[in-house]
């Protein structure tokens, strides 16, 4: 198989929550965060982070949806798959059980937005408190509505990236 080395994304206009994924020969229509993109980004800002990122892992949901293909580590969710968005606490930006005694993100979401999901390397290393967490590539709401700083793509559309993704993939998100 053969793998992208860059994946980029662009929104529509300057403020644009509407964007399009760029690999290889293919377009692919995606949602932005609410507040367009920003070189800043900030915990509950809702930009979606300007940068070059790597892909990290992918998680899905197993009772809704197969497994991926993909060259990238895969994780099943499990009912009490959480995110840590709590600047402060020591798993920020992490995986961790829900509940959780400080504020996290549920995973295992009743909306099919989690089925599918990309954790990419925004802050990562090191982690910053404060610089935005649980940024993932997911599944799109329908009529691609604008995500909390995120990029969302169709579950077909996710698919054919995960595909022609590897661990060294760069995810260049532009301005």
């Amino acid at each position: 198989m053969c793998f992208s080395k860059t994946i980029s994304v662009r929104g529509r206009s300057a403020h644009s929550a509407n964007g399009v994924v760029t690999l290889d020969a293919l377009s692919l229509k995606c949602a932005l965060g609410r507040a367009g993109r920003r070189t800043r980004k900030r915990e509950g800002d809702g930009a979606t982070p300007i940068g070059t990122w790597r892909f990290v892992e992918v998680f899905y949901r197993a009772d809704r949806t197969s497994r991926p293909r993909t060259a990238l580590p895969v994780h099943a969710l499990k009912p009490d798959s959480g995110w840590c968005d709590t600047p402060c606490d020591r798993n920020y930006n992490r995986k961790v059980h829900y509940p959780y005694a400080a504020s996290a993100e549920r995973m295992w979401r009743d909306d099919p937005l989690y089925n599918l999901v990309v954790v990419i390397s925004h802050n990562r290393l090191p982690r910053v408190q404060g610089a935005g967490s649980a940024i993932f590539i997911h599944i799109a709401r329908p009529g691609y509505l604008p995500t909390e700083g995120c990029v969302a793509l169709s579950e077909r559309d996710l698919r054919q990236v995960l595909a022609r993704a590897s661990p060294n993939v760069n995810l260049k998100i532009f301005a």
